[in-house]
This record gives structure tokens, C-alpha cells and sequence, in this order.
């Protein structure tokens, strides 16, 4: 995947989500369920399994260290999330015959990260492929010697049939799509450290989303001049005020639109837009997609729940 960086602003964020109750909560609890490993990793993070994370393959473990990583295993990692950053969730498999899967977890359209389960078999493997992946190996200049404890390694890794293993990606899916929505409120709902003059114009803004609101009017409940008003309330929430205000009517919609008798024109108008296209311009731009395409995907995944 070509090198990219996220903004500090959105570093905070993946930190944020990933010290969060609900990922250490959900983490621990797929992990039990489903006897996969789970790793929450940012898409600038270089691949590496160094330390011993739960569940984890202990053939993936001998072959990737930070220092000798498997070149093959990297490729295949770097390729597999270039691939979901742009498509969605994805499994792909490695030369030695274990899959691996990655869902993305997002911030509007931004790609905050990866949640990544596998280093599995959906078959049973044989001798004669294991073998074969030895031979590879060792041609790469992989220690001969250890190949009686990569072979232990080889077949202690997990087979899980396949149907069962889309059934835990689904739970996976399901999950990240929880995480982005938590993302948003990150955006918007700070800890309490917060000066409680910005805390006073946020309340103000949620009370009245469906209004316009004038600047004054938050200075003014922020007890600030508007010129000092602004320059705290991008330092703390690190977003304008109309950024800030467009984030949570769109956030606000997506609860609505999962309504399916609500008419998108009239949640736009509800959340405080002022015209329909103003909305879906808006809501495509932090979304990553319509509304209308939004309602659709969303309403399908309840029904596939269900």
C-alpha cells in the first residue's frame, strides 16, 4: 500500500477508539466467541507481529518477526489493505494456504484503520503443503533448523469452515460499522476537560439543529467575544464551528434515515439543512456516500441480522 500518513486529528481518533470501552469490550468478547485473533491497526502502520496477541497463528509468529518478516506476508498484507481501503471488507489468502480478512473503519469518507481477523485454514492442510511452504521458505533463506518447530507451529493453526468463518466476518463488519459511528461522536463529544464555556455553545447547537444558529448567539452562551469564541472552540474541538455543526446534523440524519418511513427530504430539513442537495453534498462528503445509498446498505444489513 503506497506510504500515507493520517492527520494528528485523526491519529487521535484511532487512539481514542482503540482505548475505548467498546472496542476492549468487543475485542475481548470476539476473541472468546470465534477463536480468531482481532488486531484494530492504522493504515500507515507497517506490518508486524512481534509480540503474542491472543488467538494468533504461532506459525504466523515464527515466520514474521519486525526483523526477518516474511517479504511474501507483507506484500500480501500491504495489497489486501490498499484493496479494502477502497472496496470494503475483504479476505485474501497467503502462499502458505491461511486467510486472512480486514474491514475498514472510517470517519466520513477518511479510513481511520483496520480491524484484522484470520491467520486461519478453511482447509485442512496436508503434509505435502506444508512442504511445499517449507521449500519456499527455506530457499528465502528461512533457518532449516527450525523446521521442526515450524511444522508443529503449521498444524496447531485453526481450520474453520468456510461458511463459519463468513459468519464471523459478518459479526466483524457489524462491529466496524459501530466503531465509525463511534468515531463521529469522538468528533463530538469530548472528555470532560473541556472549558465549560465550549461545553455551554455545543449544548446549544445539538438543542437547535434544526435552526439556524447564529454566532452571536453561541459567544454569547459561551460568555466569549465571537472572535475569541472561535479561536477556543477550533482549539479544543479542533474543528470550526460550522464543521462542527454540519457533523452533528449529519450524524443526527444518520439515525433518521434508518427510519424507512422517513423521507430523506424531510430529515434533511429536520436536522437543520436548508436545502436537499446542501444535504447530500454534505452528507457524501463525510459519509463516503448518499443517503439514499446509506438508507439502502444499512437497512440491508438489519434485514441479513434478522
Amino acid at each position: 500500500m503506497a506510504e500515507s500518513t493520517l492527520p494528528n486529528f485523526e491519529k487521535v481518533v484511532f487512539g481514542r477508539l482503540k482505548e475505548s470501552d467498546e472496542f476492549q469490550s468487543y475485542e475481548n468478547a470476539f476473541r472468546l466467541a470465534t477463536g480468531l485473533p482481532l488486531r484494530f491497526v492504522r493504515m500507515d502502520e507497517k506490518w508486524c507481529l512481534s509480540e503474542h496477541n491472543e488467538n494468533q497463528s504461532p506459525f504466523c509468529e515464527i515466520i514474521n518477526k519486525c526483523k526477518s518478516a516474511c517479504q511474501q506476508c507483507i506484500e500480501t498484507n500491504r495489497q489486501l489493505l490498499e484493496k479494502v481501503e477502497v472496496d470494503g471488507p475483504m479476505t485474501c489468502g497467503c502462499f502458505a494456504g491461511l486467510c486472512a480478512t480486514a474491514v475498514p473503519v472510517r470517519l466520513g469518507s477518511t479510513t481511520l484503520g483496520f480491524l484484522k481477523t484470520g491467520q486461519v485454514f478453511r482447509q485442512q492442510p496436508t503434509e505435502e503443503d506444508f512442504q511445499r511452504v517449507i521449500k519456499r521458505l527455506t530457499g528465502q533463506g528461512f533457518d532449516s533448523e527450525k523446521s521442526k518447530i515450524l511444522h508443529q507451529a503449521y498444524f496447531q493453526t485453526k481450520t474453520i469452515d468456510p461458511k463459519r468463518y463468513d459468519s464471523m466476518i459478518l459479526l466483524l463488519e457489524t462491529f466496524a460499522d459501530q466503531l465509525s459511528r463511534h468515531a463521529d461522536n469522538l468528533v463530538i463529544i469530548l472528555d470532560g476537560s473541556e472549558p465549560e464555556a465550549i461545553a455551554k455553545a455545543r449544548r446549544l447547537i445539538h438543542a437547535r439543529l434544526d435552526e439556524p444558529i447564529r454566532l452571536a448567539d453561541l459567544a454569547a452562551a459561551a460568555g466569549l467575544s465571537e472572535s475569541h469564541f472561535c479561536r477556543t472552540f477550533k482549539e479544543v474541538t479542533k474543528l470550526t464551528v460550522t464543521d462542527y455543526t454540519t457533523r452533528a446534523r449529519i450524524s443526527a440524519a444518520r439515525k433518521e434515515l434508518l427510519r424507512p418511513a422517513s423521507r430523506i427530504s424531510d430529515i434533511a430539513f429536520q436536522v437543520g439543512f436548508q436545502s436537499l442537495s446542501q444535504f447530500n453534498r454534505s452528507f457524501a462528503k463525510l459519509v463516503g456516500c448518499s443517503p439514499t445509498k446509506f438508507r439502502e446498505t444499512e437497512l440491508a444489513k438489519a434485514e441479513i441480522r434478522a
